[in-house]
């Protein structure tokens, strides 16, 4: 199995990479709407697009929920272990 490991704290995204790392999924499932990060906002959650949370995550990376595993063409958001599991297994 390929892994590529990226510290994107260190390495951060580009717009295009982080959309095309998402592909389909929802932005707002690998946005972490209980990082401190987002709280210290003090922004309504209910009032922001898909294009904010983009650019929010693009501005400070905590806010992306980790870690980020591509296994396929499936992404596993967060440390789901059952979902890490059937992957593997999978």
């Amino acid at each position: 199995m390929d892994v590529q490991d990226r510290d994107f704290f260190k390495e951060t995204f580009s717009e295009g990479e982080l959309r095309q790392v998402l592909g389909d999924r929802p932005i707002r499932d690998v946005f972490s709407f209980r990082s401190p990060s987002f709280k210290a906002m003090g922004l309504d959650p209910g009032g922001l697009t898909d294009d904010d949370l983009v650019g929010l995550m693009l501005q400070e990376p905590r806010l992306i929920r980790r870690p980020l595993v591509r296994m396929g063409g499936e992404l596993i958001v967060g440390a789901n272990e059952k979902s890490l599991t059937a992957a593997l297994d999978g």
